[in-house]
């Protein structure tokens, strides 16, 4: 009994190095930004994420967005057609692509720029996998308009949707302190932000990616979204190893005992 209760210890610690414990519940968080531009043009301009602060912690390793797969989007035919769509602010570096291809969706999400997003339509239907370049365990959203609505699911490194699928809605968002004007509308919107953790998403160990979703109904409004991710904490390799070689280690001497009792 006492070698079984010390391998059970043993391989937990294992997992919980390797970032298996869930995180708290869906979160406030304050955005640290930099304007480019002052006034009524900073709206307007490039505006990059610094970091993010919650729950007396700071975070400023992100992951982000480096490939994705557009799953479905409604065509694009002209005027407020389509789906989802990159845009950016009206004085801000980046692209604009009404008829979105995988890559302009990595381009306009996978930086720190927060002028630049992916751009719903009223009534589009749109649903997308995104993948960070490093496993994330804490989600970051803004929302341009705080008045929309998105479905949400973590996938693994092949698409598979794992977990709780969520339906978040910016009406409820606080407010994250700053506000963009796009190429796509004629002023000035603020913007909403909402922080998802491993716990929301029905997970407990760090994720490849997400997907991301809106439906042709009223309640979503075609989201205007940006996602970041935080960093997974990791130990190092050896670290592991060396955790691994012990719990091997407890399973051969565990099964020697036996042998002997037999």
């Amino acid at each position: 009994m006492h070698t079984k209760f010390s391998l059970s210890i043993c391989l937990g610690i294992i997992a919980g190095s390797m970032g298996m414990a869930a995180s708290a519940q869906a979160f406030s968080f304050t955005t640290n930004f930099t304007e480019d531009l002052n006034g009524h043009d900073a709206a307007r301009g490039n505006i990059w994420l610094n970091s993010v602060e919650f729950g007396g912690t700071t975070v400023s390793n992100f992951g982000l967005v480096n490939r994705a797969d557009i799953l479905y989007n409604d065509l694009w035919t002209g005027g407020n057609s389509g789906a989802g769509s990159a845009d950016r602010g009206d004085l801000a570096d980046g692209l604009i692509q009404e008829l979105l291809t995988d890559e302009g969706a990595v381009t306009a999400l996978g930086n720190r720029n927060l002028n630049n997003i992916i751009d719903g339509e009223d009534r589009g239907t749109f649903s997308m996998n995104v993948w960070f370049d490093k496993a994330v365990d804490n989600l970051f959203f803004w929302e341009r308009g705080r008045n929309s609505a998105m479905e949400i699911q973590a996938i693994d490194e092949l698409g598979n949707s794992i977990g709780n699928l969520l339906t978040i809605n910016s009406l409820t968002w606080d407010y994250a302190g700053f506000d963009l004007n796009t190429v796509e509308i004629g002023g000035t919107q603020k913007v909403g932000s909402l922080g998802v953790s491993l716990a929301d998403l029905g997970l407990s160990s760090a994720i490849a990616g997400v997907r991301v979703s809106a439906q042709g109904k009223a309640l979503f409004n075609g989201p205007d979204w940006k996602v970041v991710g935080s960093a997974a904490s990791v130990p190092e390799p050896g670290t592991v190893m060396g955790l691994g070689a012990i719990a091997s280690g407890m399973l051969v001497s565990s099964r020697r005992k036996k042998a002997q009792q037999g």
